[in-house]
């Protein structure tokens, strides 16, 4: 069985969109990844912090879906990070309304010796300099995947730049590539990112799907078109947790197997908007994962005949 280790926030959350608002919840960068990655019958362990704030029953949910905790540490006294958030209207678009860094402002990962070995590494969304400080902690992984965001682009840009050129893929949404590059066209952004030192470049457009990209090659696969979102917090990660998860399961990184994975991140990123916070990934079943991924087939697969003697 495949190991992956996981690096990212363990938080709580305040979340209001059109559709409603909650108090404080489980959230986190790592706790989405590792929720869906979790379902792909691999070791999946997170390194993380928390405070003396986190219920047991968190740790408790985490250790049920498959997630080993080893590596989140406590902190006798403290409280945990902690992120409130508005959304707009049109879902895609929201307003910070408080960030609490608390422990995570002193943060400095400890990997477990059990996943010092480990094959496949998703460093979440953190400081750069947290990030680069696992990947000197773990020894010759077969894949590191990166996500990161805008605010690293804008407050540790040299750092970041530095944890780029060690990873193998990076997950980045459109806005963030066009910021990291100066380019409006997401292929040549992704040509220059391809640049900084990462062999897969995907570029995360949310409701309008994701793309691939490796050397001249380019995947699109699309969102799936549901009925009703209610929370899209998390979803970003929740993709980047199923393609790795995926990835990880099968022990095959080549272009064409991560194809696939792009579709298991975009359909398992489609059932964590369905309701707020982790609620919906926390009691997934794997039949209701294959049902979602026959609709992504159905979405997407047809037959067409194509003849160089026929004008189109």
């Amino acid at each position: 069985m495949s190991k992956l280790l996981i690096v990212g926030t363990v938080a709580f959350d305040a979340i209001e969109t059109p559709f409603g608002k909650t108090d404080k919840i489980l959230g986190g960068a790592a706790t989405y990844i590792g929720l869906s990655s979790a379902r792909f019958n691999i070791d999946t362990g997170i390194v993380s912090i928390v405070g003396e704030d986190f219920p047991e029953e968190h740790f408790n949910l985490l250790t049920r879906n498959g997630i080993n905790i080893d590596g989140i540490e406590i902190v006798k006294g403290g409280k945990t990070f902690f992120w409130s958030g508005k959304y707009h209207n049109d879902l895609n678009t929201r307003d910070t309304l408080e960030t609490q860094l608390n422990v995570l402002a002193d943060f400095y990962p400890v990997v477990p010796q059990k996943y010092k070995d480990a094959e496949f590494v998703m460093l979440g969304n953190l400081h750069p300099l947290v990030q680069l400080s696992v990947l000197e902690q773990i020894s010759k992984p077969t894949l590191v995947v990166l996500d990161t965001m805008n605010f690293w682009m804008d407050n540790a840009w040299d750092d970041l730049l530095k944890v780029i050129k060690r990873v193998d893929v990076i997950t980045i949404n459109d806005e963030e590539a066009r910021q990291l590059t100066g380019e409006h066209s997401l292929v040549k952004a992704a040509r220059k990112i391809a640049e900084l030192g990462p062999k897969y470049v995907v570029i995360k457009k949310g409701e309008h799907g994701a793309l691939l990209f490796n050397n001249e090659q380019i995947f699109f696969a699309p969102a799936l078109p549901l009925e009703e979102v209610f929370d899209p917090t998390g979803a970003g990660d929740t993709f980047a947790g199923g393609f790795t998860g995926y990835l990880a399961q099968t022990g095959d990184v080549s272009f064409e197997n991560m194809k696939s994975a792009v579709i298991y991140g975009s359909g398992m990123a489609s059932f964590c908007v369905e309701k707020f916070g982790t609620e919906r990934m926390e009691s997934l079943g794997d039949e209701e994962i294959q049902s979602r991924m026959k609709e992504f087939k159905n979405l997407t697969q047809f037959d067409i005949e194509l003849s160089a003697n026929k004008a189109l």
